[in-house]
């Protein structure tokens, strides 16, 4: 993905690319999260993609709204909820989550947070508005390139991060989770959201859990603040971003995305009578 996205940058002048994902306020962080929606990645494998725009010159905040929507809709996410939620449930979700990344990252993109980028990130970011002819061979070289500079970048964090994920990947405690939820009452939101942010998993992987719990009397905005958590936010990913940002900027991504996904699941409360 980082070769494709490197060899499709050298059709696009890098200043039209940044006016384009930058103009109509919102317009580039809905673009951004669109995008995400497509792409069937996980926190951790959104990452590179992540690092590719920001060296195209694609505005932080901008990059935020892909960065936290692409781990929390997917194609086949959207299949298995349907099966398991029916459709107005998944439109409802799929749409919270498009909104969650637009308009948290039109927040973080409004802090001008660009300062606590690690500065070969900044650095690499392209500076001037030359156009460069390029051949095909050339646009293949660019992002072959694009993808070794990439992963030569972060091979390491990722190795510690999937390390991290994969001795933590099959501990669910389901039975637990589900007490926790159900004895909190109205603070049942805010303890799921923080309870899915230190596990990892895809929402492929964690649709299961969401449905039992919602079978077993977790109300449903509960439920899925819980699935939005465990796949937007989680330790390794935090581990993975740190070799891109400064421990500020990982900690209010965190604590904007946890506020944004807390404020959906109540919000997916109160319209769950009439999905």
């Amino acid at each position: 993905m980082i070769f494709a996205i490197g060899f499709i940058r050298t059709y696009l002048a890098e200043d039209k690319l940044k006016r384009w994902m930058s103009a109509g306020g919102l317009w580039g962080n809905g673009v951004a999260a669109l995008f995400g929606a497509i792409t069937p990645f996980c926190s951790c494998s959104s990452i590179p993609i992540f690092i590719s725009l920001l060296k195209a010159g694609v505005p932080l905040g901008v990059t935020f709204s892909f960065l936290i929507t692409s781990p929390i809709i997917n194609e086949y996410l959207v299949i298995l909820m349907a099966n398991k939620f029916g459709m107005p449930i998944t439109i409802a979700y799929v749409m919270s989550g498009l909104l969650i990344g637009t308009i948290a990252g039109a927040v973080l993109g409004r802090m001008k947070l660009e300062r606590f980028l690690e500065k070969d990130i900044t650095a690499s970011a392209p500076q001037n508005k030359q156009v460069i002819a390029h051949t095909f061979t050339s646009r293949l070289r660019f992002g072959f390139y694009e993808a070794l500079n990439v992963f030569r970048q972060i091979w390491l964090w990722v190795l510690v991060g999937v390390a991290i994920g994969a001795a933590i990947h099959n501990y669910v405690p389901q039975e637990t989770i589900h007490r926790l939820m159900e004895a909190t009452g109205i603070f049942s939101v805010p303890i799921a959201t923080l309870l899915g942010v230190p596990m990892y998993g895809s929402c492929a992987a964690i649709v299961p859990v969401a449905v039992v719990l919602f079978e077993k009397g977790i109300p449903l905005g509960t439920a899925l603040a819980f699935m939005m958590a465990m796949a937007a936010l989680s330790l390794p990913e935090a581990i993975m971003l740190r070799r891109t940002m400064r421990l500020p900027l990982i900690a209010l991504f965190f604590g904007i995305t946890t506020l944004a996904i807390i404020l959906t699941g109540y919000l997916l409360n109160q319209l769950a009578g009439i999905l």
